[in-house]
């Protein structure tokens, strides 16, 4: 750093001395105002050893960079366009000083210092100590970790300094860094930029390679982040570039991404970081990547080589927005180490271009140059008749964002000239004047500049110092000539409106795939509708197996990290991605096994309803007049219902059919038992009377009497099933317990007491019964009717007996044809019991169907 001797002189002028002085490369042009810039334009530099002894010698810079030194010359034109622009800075002329960083921090930072501190050897100063500073403001520098260094002592001054390629987004801390702007979007966008084209192509498995400097692990640091929060991707590997090559580190990381399954490689580093990678790459023939470059190497010509583009050929790059400036190339062919502006002071930078570009040099480097062949530079050569990538206009991009720096500071110097005294922004609504223009007051205007280039892009700041976002997005071509083209295949950039908006012209990318299509990069395939997303232990969040859902649950979306029970009524499909209604359950009319009961309980009613026909018919015939014909038809007409009951235990449940089933049910059966009943009690009367002294007997057992008998009976049955309907009545239910993916339809009884006591008064008739006709079983052959009911109470105990237990054991719809199946089973009993003797006597042997046959040696009357 310059270091200053300060000599004060009671009353008279200070002066500052300077004890040394940098020894830079450089071109400057004197004006009223000067502007630096700081510029990559050797690529290497040699520093002497320290001996620390003796004074140290100056570094040395080579390599010269063509590209670097058109960006100086960028500024320069800018500069001198904006002298002849009348209607910006009038009566006004800018000037420049531009030094070489020699892509060194040492020496960018003492060109830094050089620029705000001046180079002069003796500075005269008033005792106020005010005074314009050497420049207003800096243009530069290329490098994020240069631009960190250099902003953080220039910050402390509030010197304005605006980059042209500095991205680390870091640089967007206002409080680090206060005075520093920029005209190229920073890493933040530029890695939001990439995730977006991962989006687009469906890329979740990649590589990233990082230099080892700011640039890099800045880049790293936040593409981590984002691709975190957004959750559409992960890391397969993460790798530093070594500065050197270094042959060990270079070998491992190609073999890192040789073992790999991903097939996308992400780099964030220098062109001059991945030479040394590129021929590693060529030595293990790794093949069949797809390459992301960030805008530091998206259109480097260094790598576009005959060797490197079969790997590199289909590379996607996000590039700096391309511009046009009219009338550049005119001053770039006018640049001669004659003319006057690089005479005035330090043109070896312009004499580097003119040997590098000629192949000549100024002077003899070493004896023998001339007799072997070297040419010496006369200045006089002329630039047209060379074919140089410096005159290529046609790809401007860091010098577009060079020539809209250089603007934003001449619109923030025309603005702050502009002030009104008394509207002013500043104190007591004062205004800055050239005189006594400090730094920070050309920031004020700096951070409210809104313009628009020639090339119509509007130029202007956000709150952290960025310019507005865009990115092109290119594509790396190997023609079949063997020639390499670059070429724009979309646009990144920020809208107000819409966020961030990617566009791609996909039928324009060339893809370095047999395919001709974009590869698939995946840790693991997307899980499919109807699966979940199980991780695998240790493994990125991209690394997962697919699970199908358990049953019940469904997923209708891919790479969902679990399934969603389905509704109550609904069950999952055979995929498991979507829900279905469950199948319903309930005895039906069309199933075989509601067919066949629906069959039987009609059999059985047209059975009733044919003996009911004959008994009628055969009415006056002495058997059926001896078997009380009142009571057989009564008893007929009630095993019709008991048929017919069946019925309403088919088909879907509903509450009256619910309600009505057991009470239909209830009421018919006891009716049915209530005719047996009294039949036998009739019966066994009659044979009492038939012995002596018996005649009293059945005056209890007249037409009425048993019309009264069976009506009350069966009251009282109707009167419990009264009470159940009204107190808990039996209702339909979807019952779900049995089978998950079935609703079975079914009646609850509501009250369990209630259908108990149904059953309960049921059986205790038909026991009544069975004891009663059991009694009378020794009555003579003739008297057999006893006979007929004891068996016919027997077959109808034994089967509501197994009922009960099959019942309560039997599931959903096969309750209910257990049920049916008892009712149809104790009907048919009782009818063929009671009353297929009867009918085979009727039909086929009608000779015992005589009042001699019925009454044997005894006379017995009946009604």
């Amino acid at each position: 750093m310059d270091e200053k001797k300060t000599l004060k002189v009671k009353g008279k002028l200070s002066s500052c001395l300077s004890q040394g002085q940098f020894h830079l490369s450089g071109i400057h042009k004197a004006g009223d105002v000067i502007l630096g810039g700081l510029f990559e334009i050797n690529f290497f530099s040699v520093f002497p050893d320290l001996s620390f002894t003796s004074e140290p010698q100056h570094p040395t810079c080579y390599g010269f960079d063509v590209l670097g030194f058109r960006q100086a010359q960028t500024m320069a034109f800018a500069i001198d366009e904006i002298n002849r622009n009348s209607q910006l800075l009038p009566n006004l002329t800018l000037g420049y000083m531009l030094y070489d960083n020699c892509v060194k921090l040492g020496i960018g930072f003492r060109a830094a210092l050089a620029l705000i501190s001046g180079q002069e050897k003796q500075i005269i100063m008033d005792e106020s100590c005010e005074g314009r500073p050497p420049v207003l403001g800096i243009v530069g520098d290329s490098s994020s970790t240069r631009s960190i260094a250099i902003s953080t002592v220039l910050g402390l001054y509030r010197v304005p300094m605006v980059s042209y390629f500095a991205t680390c987004s870091c640089l967007s801390d206002r409080q680090k860094f206060p005075s520093f702007f920029r005209t190229i979007p920073s890493d933040a966008f530029q890695v939001n930029a990439m995730i977006q084209i991962l989006k687009h192509f469906g890329w979740t498995w990649v590589g990233l390679l990082i230099s080892d400097d700011d640039y890099g692990l800045n880049a790293a640091r936040a593409f981590q982040s984002d691709l975190s929060l957004s959750g559409d991707g992960c890391l397969a590997y993460l790798e530093v570039l070594p500065w050197g090559n270094e042959l060990p580190e270079l070998r491992r990381i190609v073999d890192v991404m040789k073992k790999s399954t991903s097939r996308v490689v992400i780099v964030f580093a220098h062109e001059s970081h991945l030479i040394s990678l590129m021929e590693e790459v060529v030595r293990q023939n790794l093949t069949g990547l797809q390459w992301l470059a960030s805008e530091a190497w998206s259109t480097a010509a260094v790598l576009q080589t005959s060797q490197l583009m079969p790997y590199l050929s289909g590379t996607l790059g996000i590039a700096i927005r391309r511009g046009q400036i009219s009338g550049i190339r005119d001053f770039l062919l006018e640049i001669n180490p004659n003319t006057q502006h690089n005479k005035s002071y330090g043109n070896s930078m312009v004499n580097q271009f003119w040997e590098f570009t000629f192949h000549c040099r100024f002077e003899s480097p070493s004896a023998g140059w001339v007799e072997n062949g070297g040419k010496l530079c006369t200045g006089e050569e002329d630039l047209k008749t060379v074919e140089t990538e410096f005159l290529d206009i046609s790809n401007l991009r860091p010098e577009y964002n060079v020539y809209k720096a250089v603007y934003a500071l001449a619109y923030a110097l025309h603005d702050l000239l502009q002030c009104k005294p008394g509207s002013g922004p500043f104190e007591d609504y004062s205004c800055a004047n050239l005189e006594t223009l400090k730094p920070w007051q050309l920031v004020h205007y700096l951070e409210r500049i809104n313009f628009t280039t020639s090339f119509g892009d509007q130029v202007s700041f956000d709150e952290n110092g960025d310019a507005l976002p865009i990115y092109d997005v290119m594509n790396w071509l190997w023609l079949p000539d063997g020639r390499s083209e670059v070429q724009n295949v979309g646009e990144v950039k920020m809208s107000a409106y819409s966020g961030e908006q990617l566009v791609l012209d996909g039928d324009k990318i060339f893809w370095n795939f047999e395919s001709k299509k974009p590869p698939r990069s995946v840790c693991s395939t997307v899980c499919p509708p109807g699966t979940r997303m199980v991780r695998k232990k240790g493994e990125p969040k991209c690394c997962f197996d697919c699970t199908l859902c358990s049953e019940g649950k469904v997923n209708n979306k891919t790479n969902s990290l679990e399934c969603f029970s389905c509704p109550e009524d609904y069950w999952s499909s055979p995929q498991r991605d979507h829900c279905v209604p469950k199948k319903t359950e309930f005895l039906s009319y069309q199933e075989p096994l509601g067919i066949c009961l629906t069959a039987a309980s009609l059999l059985g009613t047209f059975i009733c309803t044919v003996v009911l026909g004959i008994f009628i018919y055969h009415r006056s015939t002495p058997i059926v007049r001896a078997n009380n014909s009142e009571l057989s038809f009564q008893l007929l007409v009630s095993l019709k219902l008991c048929f017919l009951c069946s019925l309403l235990f088919i088909g879907q449940p509903r509450l009256w059919t619910c309600q009505l089933r057991h009470a239909a049910f209830g009421i018919s059966f006891v009716l049915c038992v209530s005719c047996i009943l009294v039949k036998t009690m009739v019966v066994l009367a009659v044979f009492k009377s038939s012995k002596p002294g018996g005649e009293a007997s059945l005056k209890w057992f007249g037409v009425s009497q048993q019309r009264g008998t069976v009506l009350v009976l069966t009251s009282v049955q109707a009167a419990i099933c009264t009470a159940w309907l009204i107190s808990f009545s039996p209702s339909p239910h979807k019952n779900t317990k049995y089978h998950n993916d079935k609703i079975v339809y079914e009646c609850v009884v509501g009250s369990a007491v209630g259908f108990s006591v149904l059953l309960g008064y049921i059986g205790l008739l038909a026991i009544l019964s069975f004891l009663i006709a059991f009694l009378a079983r020794n009555l003579p052959d003739n008297f057999n009717e006893a006979k007929f009911i004891t068996f016919s109470m027997l077959i109808f105990c034994a089967v509501w007996v197994a009922f009960i237990p099959a019942y309560i054991s039997s599931p959903g719809k096969h309750a209910d044809a257990v049920e049916v199946f008892a009712i149809l089973a104790s009907s048919f009993g009782l009818l063929v019991a009671l009353f297929g003797p009867k009918c085979y006597i009727i039909l086929l042997r009608p000779e015992r169907n005589t009042k001699k046959a019925i009454m044997g040696r005894r006379t017995i009357g009946t009604t």
